[in-house]
Parts: structure tokens; sequence; C-alpha cells
């Protein structure tokens, strides 16, 4: 295995457990009944999910880039 697969499956697992962590931004509960509450949907994240939000964004970024270099060597 070269180095850039090794970075890629690591980059993977990472991206998979950060999305997991994440929290949800919908119910379940009224997905399944119809109704869509509005009134919380502006808030801003703060603290540990706007430092989960940017670790996904920059870990994706992180795979694409590895997933275009890998393929190119």
């Amino acid at each position: 295995m070269r180095i850039q697969d090794i970075l890629l499956i690591l980059s993977a697992i990472l991206l998979i457990t950060l999305v997991v962590i994440q929290s949800s931004k919908d119910n379940a509960a009224s997905a399944f009944s119809g109704e869509k509450s509005e009134l919380f949907a502006n808030q801003k994240e703060r603290g540990f999910e706007l430092f989960l939000s940017r670790t996904t964004l920059i870990t994706s970024i992180a795979f694409i880039v590895l997933s275009i270099w890998a393929m190119a060597s």
C-alpha cells in the first residue's frame, strides 16, 4: 500500500466518525407527523458544534484532495 492509500483510509474513517457524532438538525418525530417547526431553524452553531462542523468541512476537503492525489499517481 502506498502512503496515499493509507492517508485516504484514515481520512475516510475520520470523516465517517465526525458525521456520525454530529447531531441531526431535524427531529425524527416531526418528520413522521408531518409538522415542520421553523422556530429554532436559524440558531447559530456555537462551541463544540461549531468545532465539529468546521472539522468535518476540513476533513472532507482533505478527503477530496487525497482522492485526487491517489488517482493521479
